[in-house]
């Protein structure tokens, strides 16, 4: 996964759990699934075998899949993440950019951990852990999930910055399907921890990151608009079609786009935003229109 670092070399990133702690949470969380699964086998199947072998061994599969796939999969939805095991060793799984999980995301994990953990003893999901860089198994890898630490011995992030009231609505109809996971990150990253940074880095780092989603959008930004408040608005807006797909909700229509731009001066900023049309993104190519400028 890609990183952004700041002067001070801190790494403005998510940290992958590690095998051991992986699997202790694991077996903890095996055990009171297969621990809660024998108590309700013996007492629903001595209720079921009158009726019959065929019966008996329809309620046992159901049971089966039932109890060591299905409440695994409602646990990690319902916690956003966090099984007992992982909260034991302060674990959570997120998505690839660092978003909470969905319903679809511990579906396809739970269906493919039965298999690569229960049927195999664990030994596939060992192997695909120690050859993945972030630690992933499969069930991560085909579900776009990743499992990370939560208790940081580092200051707890602020949350993100919402965007300006008077650019609301402005960015709904872009396409932001094209942007990758990992700018996602980036970008939440980077605007959790805003006020711990300097301010020169602050815009340094925010300016080469707006350029790479601007980039991926295809549309340049607004005349004037710092690069952090315009990835602060595409994450609220990101977020806010998310909640849409799930919740449910009238789409919001664009604002209007003032007639001057009301941004708030840079005062520490250590360069001034080039005009469009000026901004060579690397040597050799063209310049594009609406960027962001870092120091040199």
């Amino acid at each position: 996964m890609s990183q952004l670092v700041t002067g001070d070399a801190v790494v403005l990133g998510l940290q992958p759990a590690r095998l051991p702690s992986r699997t202790m949470a694991l077996v903890i969380d095996l055990v009171v699934v297969v621990g809660g699964y024998l108590l309700v086998s013996v007492v629903l199947l001595s209720t079921v075998l009158s009726l019959g072998t065929a019966t008996a061994d329809a309620v046992g599969v159901a049971l089966l899949l039932l109890v060591l796939v299905g409440v695994p999969i409602a646990v990690e939805t319902l916690s956003r993440g966090r099984s007992l095991g992982k909260l034991v060793f302060g674990l959570r799984v997120v998505r690839a950019d660092g978003g909470p999980i969905r319903f679809r995301h511990a579906l396809v994990r739970g269906a493919v951990g039965f298999v690569e953990i229960l049927l195999t003893a664990g030994s596939v999901a060992c192997v695909a852990s120690l050859v993945s860089a972030e630690g992933r198994r499969l069930g991560d890898v085909f579900g776009g999930t990743l499992v990370v630490r939560e208790r940081m011995p580092v200051t707890a992030s602020a949350p993100l910055p919402p965007p300006p009231p008077w650019i609301a609505g402005e960015f709904a109809q872009l396409d932001l399907s094209r942007v990758p996971d990992r700018l996602w990150l980036a970008a939440r990253q980077l605007l959790g921890r805003l006020e711990q940074l300097d301010q020169g880095v602050a815009w340094s780092m925010s300016a080469r990151l707006a350029n790479d989603v601007m980039a991926s959008v295809g549309v340049p930004a607004p005349q004037g608009m710092p690069p952090a408040a315009y990835l602060a608005a595409l994450v609220a807006e990101r977020q806010r079609r998310e909640a849409a797909r799930v919740f449910g909700g009238p789409p919001v229509q664009p604002a209007p786009p003032p007639v001057q731009a009301p941004w708030p001066p840079v005062q520490a900023a250590p360069v001034e935003a080039v005009p469009p049309r000026e901004i060579p993104e690397r040597p050799g190519e063209a310049p594009r229109a609406g960027g962001f400028t870092p120091p040199a």
